[in-house]
């Protein structure tokens, strides 16, 4: 399908059949969806094999954790180096690394019996997630440079939401089969998936996408800027110390959403809401996956209408509130379920957010390397993962951890209106 005929843009070069891309722009978008959906098990599955190891291995739960935290530290510290890889040579061979590694790292799981083999099981497939993940939202970023937010979120919510369809039939099978069978099989049937579909994936050339578009609300730079530059940038920093602090807290609910449910006593205590029942625990994963996925397009949506740093107000102060109420009210199953999918949705918007405001500031040219610098901060936020585990353990109470989160989140919301807005708007007139 020639991109022209199906989504025609104004001053654009014509390209020939053959210079457009497989299915569109749209179908690459739907495509890096797929890829999303593929990995988001990798880390949103994560927490229903915890209690399974440490009953088997009889492991420390903060020890078994940093597999988790290396997992997401090698999804997003290799990222800028596999977005160099993509902006120079294009997302097919970069998924298709990925795709092999998500795979072979859930199969070293499946026959680990130590912590070090769990460790280099999740290093593995976290080198794997983040090609995937840091090509496909770069890939949304250059191609969508009119509806950036929007396509970034739809991108990120295969990833937030992916799981949320595959949560009974994993529980199902590390019931009935085992954990060791679950990770073997998810890994090789969604590993498989992402090689095939990074067959189709492509780059945008030039001339095949629109410019930068002029918004009262949703200022573009027109400068493209190299990664260095945008390491030496103050306002980069702040940005990154942003996503650090707000990305906490959702990595630490994450991680530990079932040990969380359980300690407090509700995991297992059935719920109904609208006429459907399920235990708690099944519930909340369920419902957190699919409003994970849904704030990250609905946020980005909102943010190309209102500007980035507005709606990043609104949605830190809320996750702040969230997880303020969740402390208040979380013992209480049907509370502990609404509640922690508000949190959920409040907090999955930053990787629509993030990811479109750097682009917004640093240009499209070099969006995988640099969304994928300011993606990193992923990879420090968790390492405050076990740091929460070991505050919960010393306490005897999730309650710390809870009034930290909230107030971190709350500091958030405040540096984006107040810090952030005023900050970019003079980094963006300079650059013109």
């Amino acid at each position: 399908m020639a991109l022209q005929a199906a989504d025609p843009i104004p001053g654009a070069y014509s390209a020939s059949v053959a210079d457009a891309p497989p299915f569109g722009r749209w179908g690459q978008l739907v495509l890096g969806v797929i890829c999303m959906v593929m990995i988001a098990n990798l880390q949103y599955g994560w927490t229903f094999f915890v209690p399974d190891i440490q009953k088997k291995f009889g492991f420390d739960r903060a020890a078994i954790q940093w597999a988790f935290t290396l997992f997401v530290l090698f999804e997003t510290w290799l990222v800028p180096v596999e977005g160099w890889f993509v902006d120079k040579y294009g997302p097919k061979v970069v998924v298709l690394f990925g795709g092999l590694l998500c795979g072979i790292g859930w199969v070293i799981n499946s026959y680990a019996e130590t912590l070090n083999m769990f460790y280099l099981g999740q290093v593995v497939a976290g080198i794997g997630a983040g090609a995937v993940y840091g090509t496909c939202v770069g890939s949304a970023l250059k191609w969508f440079p009119d509806k950036r937010g929007l396509a970034a979120g739809i991108t990120a919510a295969g990833f937030g939401a992916g799981s949320a369809l595959t949560v009974a039939p994993i529980q199902w099978m590390i019931s009935e089969q085992g954990f060791q069978s679950a990770f073997f099989y998810f890994g090789i049937g969604q590993g498989l998936i992402v090689c095939v579909l990074a067959v189709f994936l492509a780059s945008p050339k030039k001339g095949q996408v629109q410019r930068a578009v002029a918004n009262a609300s949703v200022i573009q730079t027109r400068r493209n800027y190299t990664p260095g530059e945008v390491a030496r940038q103050p306002i980069f920093w702040l940005m990154y110390l942003m996503f650090v602090i707000v990305g906490a807290g959702g990595l630490m609910i994450t991680a530990n959403l079932k040990p969380i449910a359980a300690d407090i006593g509700v995991d297992k205590i059935p719920v109904t809401i609208l006429g459907l029942t399920m235990v708690a625990i099944t519930f909340a994963a369920t419902i957190d996956r699919v409003l994970n996925g849904l704030t990250r397009p609905f946020f980005g949506w909102v943010s190309d209408r209102i500007g980035r740093e507005n709606t990043m107000f609104i949605a830190f102060a809320m996750e702040g509130a969230g997880i303020f109420m969740l402390y208040l009210w979380g013992h209480d199953p049907l509370w502990f379920v609404l509640l922690s999918g508000f949190v959920f949705f409040a907090w999955g918007e930053i990787y629509s957010l993030f990811p479109s405001t750097c682009t917004d500031t640093f240009g499209s040219k070099f969006a995988a390397t640099n969304a994928g610098l300011l993606y990193t901060a992923k990879g420090t936020a968790a390492l405050l993962v076990p740091a929460a585990n070991y505050l919960q353990q010393s306490t005897g109470s999730w309650d710390g951890v809870f009034l930290v989160a909230a107030g971190a989140n709350i500091l958030a919301s405040l540096l984006a209106i107040a810090v952030l807005k005023p900050w970019r708007a003079r980094v963006i007139a300079r650059s013109a």
